[in-house]
């Protein structure tokens, strides 16, 4: 399956298959150098599958850190000097080779080696089915998450589906999270079918038909970003459970995806207390216990500690912390959101988890 953006110029393919790493050549044989950031994890793997990179394309191969700690200010000092001292040209192109942190660090590589060289990802998580689209890269600041970045599209998206064979039940978890967020933003039909679809451990373990709910859930996302690229207007719907989601993730260092489920049933509730909506939150709690998320985690949250983070968030304004909410399944709206509101839909979120 292919897709390709729609933008005025500069578009770029994304395609989703098996052996999908096959395309990989037509993209990079026209660069002058060629240097390759791999998710340790995913070389210890697939080294054997990837390695053809480096032997047909004398491309550096640099093995980084699985997850957020390489997104630190001190690693990507170290890592670009690195780069510098190759004495690469703006002829050179990073490859994204992991999961949706080691995107998000190669791409602002890519946005800041230069002032601003090619990259192309090659997303091995289903998390990142959601990150490596859309041109959003960066690191974290010791104030938040991502508050460091740019927007830099990638040349082109490679999405492999074989990488998706060995992912830990974990990380199926995490990326479930944001393909059922789309599904949350398409429609009443959409999450209807996906939880039919996928009803509990079993079935989503088995991954059974994933590839059509990532085709969906990027055709999803690409009908909002080629509309609004730099998250002025409809593009924040796509934060949909990060605000309160992000602070969650950033205090307890929980995956990503766990913790936007988290954030998404948060929402429902102050969609409830703001918008006169009737979320049933059993039914949402419910569904996601079936899958066995695990939230022991919700019984540290501190309102206040999870407050201050949240007014980080990149949504917000002069006014105050800023949410993406459903107004009806299928139907975003972005609201400000006051303290007072958000204290009592915490109050509220913890009933639905205590033991």
């Amino acid at each position: 399956m292919k897709l390709e953006t729609t933008y005025r110029a500069n578009n770029y393919p994304i395609i989703v298959e098996h052996q999908a790493l096959d395309h990989l050549h037509q993209y990079i044989n026209h660069y002058q150098d060629i240097v390759l950031f791999v998710d340790a994890q995913v070389n210890q793997i697939w080294h054997e599958t990837i390695d053809f990179i480096t032997s047909e394309h004398d491309a550096y191969k640099f093995i980084i850190p699985s997850g957020e700690t390489t997104k630190t200010l001190s690693f990507y000092e170290e890592t670009i000097e690195l780069l510098l001292s190759k004495q690469l040209t703006r002829n050179t192109c990073l490859i994204s080779i992991g999961g949706g942190a080691t995107g998000d660090f190669t791409g602002f590589l890519a946005a800041t080696l230069l002032r601003g060289v090619d990259f192309i990802q090659v997303p091995t998580t289903i998390l990142a089915h959601d990150s490596s689209v859309g041109g959003k890269v960066g690191i974290n600041s010791k104030h938040g998450k991502n508050l460091i970045g740019a927007f830099h599209r990638p040349k082109a998206v490679i999405y492999d589906l074989n990488f998706l064979k060995t992912l830990p039940y974990s990380e199926i978890l995490s990326g479930y999270a944001e393909v059922y967020k789309h599904a949350l933003l398409n429609g009443p039909s959409s999450v209807t079918n996906i939880e039919a679809h996928y009803s509990n451990e079993k079935t989503l373990k088995h991954l059974t038909d994933i590839e059509y709910y990532l085709y969906k859930g990027i055709e999803t996302k690409l009908n909002i970003i080629v509309q609004d690229e730099k998250e002025s207007n409809i593009r924040k719907f796509l934060n949909l459970g990060h605000t309160f989601g992000h602070a969650v993730e950033y205090q307890f260092k929980i995956p990503h995806g766990h913790a936007v489920m988290l954030g998404i049933i948060f929402q429902f509730i102050v969609s409830n207390l703001t918008l006169d909506t009737n979320y049933d939150i059993n039914h949402y709690t419910s569904y996601l216990k079936a899958l066995n998320y695990p939230f022991d985690v919700v019984q540290k949250f501190n309102f206040e500690s999870l407050y201050q983070l949240m007014l980080k968030d990149k949504k917000n304004d002069q006014d105050g912390v800023q949410m993406v909410l459903l107004e009806e399944i299928g139907k975003a709206t972005v609201q400000h959101i006051s303290k007072a509101t958000l204290v009592q839909a915490f109050d509220i979120f913890i009933t639905y988890f205590e033991k």
